[in-house]
């Protein structure tokens, strides 16, 4: 099965995914973590080049096509097979980030972005998107203090540096998006503890275990 965790910056996605990862494999299911940008060999030196803080000024356009090539080879190399060696592929983030920052973030055509992302993913789709939600502000406070405590600030802080608008036009989107998809998308709030958001999480998961 393969799931992917959405939402801004800030939400708690890594620590839902190895709390995932643990319930599932107490479970019995073989499970792969990845994550974009960077899932891939490609994936990782793209990653840098995203998010660094020397990369303030990317034009939207050439941001939107390394994460597509990003994507291509992480679905080429990393997530198609480990779905064909029967294993569960939970990813932080997936094409859903491109429509969301790149669209209703900065200003690019939605079902435009959509349509790439479909040459990109080459037909692969997840089964479900779980939307941690978050006000802006809580989210982007949490992670710039993650940055700071990781001494990340610089190497992958350049969407954290964003204005508080762009963060809010972000989640707006992202609220948007699950709408127009809800057989895909489930939301969960993400201003709980992670103990407690995990325990949503885990109640989302169980209908797909044997």
């Amino acid at each position: 099965m393969f799931i992917t965790l959405e939402g801004i910056e800030g939400t708690g996605k890594s620590t839902q995914l190895k709390l995932m990862a643990e319930y599932l494999e107490s479970r019995g299911q073989d499970v792969l973590l990845t994550r974009e940008p960077g899932g891939s060999d490609l994936g990782r030196e793209l990653r840098r080049m995203l998010l660094h803080m020397d990369s303030q000024g990317m034009a939207p356009t050439a941001e939107l096509f390394l994460y597509l090539a990003d994507r291509a080879q992480h679905v080429a190399q990393v997530i198609r097979p480990a779905l064909e060696a029967g294993k569960w592929v939970i990813s932080d983030r997936f094409a859903d980030s491109t429509v969301v920052y790149q669209g209703y973030g900065r200003g690019l055509d939605p079902k435009l972005l959509h349509s790439l992302n479909a040459v990109a993913v080459d037909g692969l789709w997840p089964e479900m998107t779980i939307l941690l939600d978050l006000d802006p502000e809580t989210g982007l406070n949490r992670a710039l203090a993650r940055n700071l405590r990781e001494g990340k600030s610089r190497e992958e802080g350049r969407f954290e540096a964003e204005a508080l608008d762009f963060h809010r036009r972000v989640r707006e989107g992202y609220l948007t998006w699950a709408a127009l998809h809800p057989d895909r998308f489930r939301l969960v709030d993400g201003k709980e503890t992670p103990e407690v958001v995990f325990q949503r999480v885990r109640d989302l998961l169980e209908p797909h275990l044997p």
